[in-house]
């Protein structure tokens, strides 16, 4: 643990380790979401789909309500709302995101505490299920009633939007660290078992002044595959499900932030994708 000492004649003061002064959903907005990004590909798709620009979104899993902010924030007449069962997250959420919007926009959002399979919030345009969350349903008839709930929620033409994450480096038991500013981003696979699909996962932040914040979020998943999420969403009732796999940019070879439909993907050691599935 180290220490910064200030001198004010004969007091001292000490700051304290930044792992102990951060606020872990700021550091998780930060180095996870990208809601711009997000809300420009479910936005864009829909419209592609349905010829309409979507109005009334539901964020499943919301967690701090990031996305649904910038939802209303896009259009004057787009409307929200956010589920989550953690009602500390939707506090803070409602403290630090909601509060900050324009009067005009926080009328237009709605946070709920309710679970996503039976919160009965009908007749969405979109709904999304991001960062993974619906992975904390580790079997095929869980996950299945999920869809379900999802597919009876939305309008008679709306979009289900998941993202996916995969490829071989998603099977070990691996630590990868991402450098920011002030701080640095470790995801960390602690545990797979291969047998039935369990994987635990931890986000870790550490700073500059060598302090670390071990475990500051916790994932108890199945990492299921994409061609299971594609079959038990049509299990599930869904007309047409896409996945939208990501372009590559010929100059860096990374990716470049588009996403199209397609059949075929690359088996990269990591990559994420987006499924949307139509009612």
């Amino acid at each position: 643990m180290s220490k910064s000492k200030h001198s004010r004649g004969n007091k001292q003061s000490f700051t304290p380790p930044a792992a102990q002064s951060a606020d872990r959903h700021v550091l998780y907005e930060q180095s996870v979401q990208c809601v711009e990004a997000e809300i420009d590909m479910v936005d864009d798709t829909f419209k592609q789909l349905r010829g309409r620009q979507a109005r009334f979104l539901r964020e499943d899993f919301c967690g701090t309500a990031n996305t649904s902010c910038e939802w209303v924030r896009r259009r004057d007449d787009n409307r929200a709302l956010s589920v989550d069962l953690d009602p500390a997250v939707l506090r803070w959420g409602l403290k630090h995101n909601v509060s900050r919007l324009e009067s005009n926009s926080r009328e237009r959002i709605e946070l709920r505490q309710a679970d996503v399979c039976s919160c009965d919030i009908r007749q969405m345009d979109i709904i999304l299920a991001m960062n993974f969350s619906y992975q904390l349903f580790k079997t095929r008839d869980a996950l299945r009633h999920y869809f379900h709930t999802a597919h009876q929620s939305l309008g008679s033409d709306g979009i289900f939007f998941i993202d996916v994450y995969g490829g071989y480096e998603s099977f070990r038991e691996i630590e990868e660290a991402t450098e920011y500013d002030n701080f640095t981003y470790i995801w960390d696979q602690a545990r797979y078992n291969p047998i039935n699909g369990d994987l635990l996962c931890y986000i870790h932040f550490s700073f500059p002044d060598g302090s670390r914040m071990r475990k500051a979020f916790r994932y108890d998943w199945r990492l299921w595959t994409l061609p299971e999420l594609q079959e038990l969403l049509s299990e599930a009732g869904f007309e047409r499900v896409l996945v939208h796999w990501e372009g590559t940019d010929k100059k860096t070879n990374e990716g470049n932030g588009v996403f199209t439909a397609t059949d075929m993907g690359e088996a990269d050691a990591s990559w994420i994708c987006y499924i949307s599935a139509e009612r």
